[in-house]
């Protein structure tokens, strides 16, 4: 694979899931002058419509690549996402929650570091989160941290002094913010997916924890949401 890229930017590659900090994150990464590979990870979970939003927002982007990669993760289960759970619909609690997908972002890094060394870039992008977001170990600024060092000892480039900066922009965002810099950036919020269970009408599922995490920031923004919910909670 070519390594070139437009002259006067630096490659970057961004994990983009296709929802809204995913988005809100590549648009950061171009606002800063970088180039965009973005890297989609079709892992065979049930919220598959983010896939579709994802080629949306990579296009708006104007993405110089956009690699939809395939792994299967329902071969594994564990999941609500991945297996035969029902995705809970009953708010946001204390624990993990069952839609905890074992080692996702590790695994995710580990694939978006692979195409970075590829490519020759040394900046990659992540929409985690660790304010607003459902408990996941994968989303704290220590798995981050870890990552990066991680990604020093792991590859040729890092070996050769060439470290890589792992950029997770969000980090101490609240959900209300990233509504908010996705409004400064001219984004359409509409392009991004959130929900995690979609209805077989295409409306989002309006109950479960990732919608309502993105149904309180638009509403804590003062922001409307253009997302079709199923079901209207009250306070959402």
């Amino acid at each position: 694979m070519s390594t070139e890229h437009p002259t006067g930017t630096r490659p970057a590659v961004v994990l983009l899931s296709g929802g809204l900090d995913s988005m809100v994150s590549a648009a950061i990464a171009a606002e800063q002058g970088f180039s965009i590979n973005a890297l989609t990870i079709d892992y065979n979970q049930r919220h598959k419509r983010e896939i579709d939003a994802a080629r949306a927002i990579a296009r708006r982007l104007g993405a110089q690549r956009h690699v939809t990669l395939s792994l299967d993760l329902s071969k594994f289960g564990g999941s609500a996402l991945t297996d035969d759970i029902d995705v809970p619909k009953d708010g946001v609690g204390p624990d993990i929650p069952v839609t905890y997908v074992p080692a996702r972002n590790l695994v995710f890094l580990s694939l978006t570091l692979a195409w970075a060394e590829a490519i020759g870039a040394q900046d990659i992008f992540i929409g985690v989160n660790a304010l607003d977001y459902s408990g996941y170990p994968d989303c704290r600024p220590e798995f981050i941290a870890s990552f990066a060092e991680t990604a020093r000892l792991a590859t040729k480039a890092g070996a050769e002094g060439s470290p890589f900066t792992i950029h997770a922009p969000l980090q101490f965002m609240s959900k209300a913010d990233i509504a908010r810099e996705a409004r400064r950036l001219d984004l359409d919020p509409g392009l991004s997916w959130s929900c995690y269970d979609p209805q077989p009408d295409g409306a989002a599922c309006g109950a479960c924890d990732s919608c309502r995490l993105r149904r309180a920031g638009f509403r804590d923004a003062g922001i409307e949401d253009p997302t079709r919910y199923a079901v209207d909670l009250p306070g959402l």
